[in-house]
């Protein structure tokens, strides 16, 4: 049966209610019911990882001393602090900090997307947004996530700023995922649209989002440490909002304040790797090779102190928490899931074929040895280095109940086709094909991936669920799933299927922590 998934506008936390699990006669929840569950889990992750409760848990003022503690480092204010910020999250993060330093903040400059005060509004969000007479100006911009004029603007006017600091003065930087794009500063000559064609360039061809900072940085001021530098010499403090896989705090929003440990030849290593460097622009060229003769070499940056504030970890832990309250045995598998989503998506079913069979009586004797094998040659080939399918599927054999085994990360797509759709929605369908191939035993399974800032690619989705019924009930309704997924064109795809009800929609988040994925199986 089909249920709209639409979370509480506020994001609230969802009332739990746990999973009735017993004998023979026990009522167990219904496929509406499991697809309920999981998206209260989704919704109650997300509200784990939200500005205003991330910044209160990193930054303190003792009102008396005027002294800021910023993990164990104290800074101590006096009319010297300046604030600057750039990312999908960093409107709520401002006013946060806004809300927590009161008259302390002497000016302050944000780079946030396009018609997000207005959307933080319209939700109801109000301790999102910052105070009437604000000190800090906002810049907005970046639509559809890709640098443009405006927040070019932005861009300058941050460089400004932190150009006129002093030795005496303290600057909050505010960082979160999207940053890079509400950060363009190119080096001269190369213009703005240079420098996004060659980007989207790299992008439709599948470079990580590793290869595309260092091509970011290589072409611009203020990434790579450009920011910190400009700052100099001010103490620099960056709160980090991750939403890069492992916490790079160099590859987050492209390392505004992380001296580059990247160079020339790394850019040109990228370039070749995607076929590009035989077509870059005269203005490319030019500064890859002023940088490559600067006599300076990189920058450091000893005045900075970065910090990471939330990240895709906290995120599962907080789900697996909130799944254990359910009556979930839950474990999470990794916070490190990336490659390409059709690895990821066979992944995901083998895990569900193996544990599945582990979890039908009598003691998994469905299991079969040749899939267990299969499983984990391709979770060797996924590289992920905080994998732990071991130590879940040893969770799987003993328990007596439902299972719900979490992920997070960020796989790429590998655009072939024109569709509307994202990576989340990508990934949902391909698992969907896949946990339909043969049949599973008794076992419900449902999966479910979502984006924590509520917006799949360019879509007003967040992501999908899906169940191993899903092919061939779309056959039923005359939709192909191969053909959709060959034009890349899942967000179709969901939006026509049982009326879109498998779509997730939380609207704007105010956050931005990678995605989540939920692996729920559930013996009958």
């Amino acid at each position: 049966m089909a249920v709209a998934l639409q979370v509480l506008p506020r994001l609230a936390r969802a009332p739990l209610r746990p999973l009735l699990w017993g004998g023979p006669g026990a009522r167990l929840a219904s496929g509406m019911a499991l697809a309920e569950q999981a998206r209260m889990l989704f919704e109650n992750t997300i509200g784990a990882v939200l500005p205003g409760p991330m910044m209160h848990r990193a930054l303190s003022l003792d009102p008396s001393s005027g002294q800021l503690k910023v993990r164990d480092r104290s800074f101590q204010l006096r009319q010297n602090l300046y604030l600057v910020g750039f990312g999908k999250a960093v409107l709520g993060m401002a006013a946060a900090a806004e809300e927590l330093l009161g008259q302390h903040l002497v000016q302050g400059v944000i780079s946030v997307p396009k018609g997000i005060r207005a959307a933080v509004e319209c939700s109801g969000k109000q301790e999102m947004l910052l105070k009437p007479h604000s000190r800090v100006q906002v810049f907005e911009g970046a639509e559809d996530n890709l640098p443009d004029r405006d927040s070019l603007r932005a861009a300058l006017a941050i460089r400004q700023l932190a150009e006129g600091l002093t030795a005496d003065d303290l600057l909050l930087v505010l960082i979160s995922g999207g940053g890079s794009a509400l950060l363009p500063a190119p080096i001269p000559p190369v213009t703005l649209e240079e420098k996004q064609t060659l980007t989207k360039l790299l992008a439709a061809r599948g470079a990580t989002i590793q290869e595309l900072n260092t091509i970011r940085k290589a072409l611009s001021q203020l990434k790579g440490g450009g920011l910190a530098q400009a700052a100099y010499p001010a103490q620099v403090v960056s709160l980090i909002l991750s939403d890069v896989v492992g916490d790079p705090v160099e590859v987050i929003a492209s390392g505004p304040t992380v001296a580059s440990v990247h160079n020339v030849q790394d850019c040109l290593h990228i370039l070749n790797r995607y076929g590009l460097r035989a077509a870059l622009p005269r203005s490319v060229k030019t500064v890859l090779a002023r940088a490559d003769s600067d006599p300076h070499g990189p920058h450091t940056c000893g005045h900075v102190l970065n910090v990471i504030i939330g990240s895709n970890a906290l995120a599962l832990a907080e789900a697996r928490r909130q799944a254990e309250a359910l009556g979930y045995r839950a474990v999470v598998l990794s916070a490190a899931m990336q490659g390409d989503v059709k690895s990821v998506a066979t992944f995901y079913g083998l895990l569900a074929r193996v544990a599945g069979a582990h979890l039908t009586p009598p003691g998994g004797a469905g299991v079969s040895v040749e899939e267990e094998e299969q499983l984990h040659e391709q979770a060797a080939a996924l590289q992920l280095p905080d994998l732990q399918l071991k130590e879940a599927l040893e969770v799987v054999k003993g328990a007596q109940g439902p299972i719900c085994l979490l992920a997070g990360g960020e796989p790429t797509v590998q655009l072939q086709g024109s569709g509307k759709g994202g990576r989340n929605q990508e990934l949902a369908l391909r698992v969907a094909t896949e946990l339909g191939q043969r049949p599973l035993g008794p076992v419900d399974v449902l999966f479910l991936s979502g984006g924590t800032d509520g917006r799949d690619g360019p879509t007003d989705a967040a992501g999908a669920w899906v169940m191993p019924e899903l092919a061939s009930q779309a056959t039923a309704e005359g939709l192909d799933v191969a053909t959709f997924l060959a034009h890349n064109d899942t967000h179709t795809f969901f939006h026509r299927f049982q009326g879109g009800a498998h779509l997730l929609y939380t609207g704007l988040t105010g956050t931005n922590v990678m995605d989540v994925h939920f692996l729920f199986l559930r013996p009958r």
